[in-house]
């Protein structure tokens, strides 16, 4: 018994390992075109990369209206708009929403699915950090289900093959972030499953 859950040890090791680089992999792919959308969303958290990221695209018109969601309580508008990202004031006051109630990415998702279903908007770009782009559109996923959410990655330096296989801090960010990608699928696997328990009950 004690060689069997050695060696399950080590494939459960090894299909972890797998799994970490294939998401590795996965995450450092360029990202596709923008395409033209209902509106923008932004998650904070990382480099001001993300913001400014959101906001070029709301300047190229891919949607009508951005939202910042997660910004902290003490930062004011005008720190984050006009000093941080010198966002012209017309574009600030007609098109970008700021949003604070979100502590984390569970809070973005449900930040960003009252907002947009406020304005009834259906086909959303979201921008955030590559590594992080798999979990917030999972999680966004699970909060619109009825919307088409359109991953626009940020490149990091995380992501770099160089930088991730050599350095343990790098590589335990992204491990860190696969493991927390695992949960919320996970989670979607048992809501799946209730779904279709439901679904069994109404047609019997």
């Amino acid at each position: 018994m004690r060689v069997v859950l050695t060696w399950v040890g080590i494939g459960l090791v090894l299909l972890f390992v797998a799994g970490l680089w294939n998401f590795a992999e996965r995450v450092r792919q360029p990202p596709a075109p923008p395409p033209q959308a209902d509106a923008i969303v932004a998650l904070t958290g990382g480099s001001l990369t993300r913001l400014s990221t959101g906001v070029r695209l709301l300047e190229e018109r891919r949607g009508e209206r951005l939202l910042i969601s997660g910004v902290n309580r003490v930062v004011t508008d005008e720190e984050l708009l006009r000093v941080a990202l010198e966002v012209d004031p017309d574009l600030a006051e007609c098109c970008i929403d700021i949003g604070r109630s979100a502590e984390d990415t569970l809070g973005n998702a449900s930040e960003t699915a009252a907002w947009a279903r406020e304005h009834r908007y259906t086909k959303i770009i979201l921008v955030t950090d590559d590594y992080h782009m798999p979990r917030s559109h999972a999680e966004l996923s699970l909060a619109m289900p009825e919307a088409e959410i359109h991953p626009y990655p940020v490149r990091t330096r995380w992501t770099d093959p160089a930088l991730w296989r050599s350095d343990l801090g790098a590589a335990g960010r992204l491990a860190s972030e696969y493991v927390k990608y695992l949960v919320i699928r996970s989670r979607e696997a048992v809501i799946d499953l209730g779904r279709g328990g439901e679904t069994a009950k109404d047609g019997a």
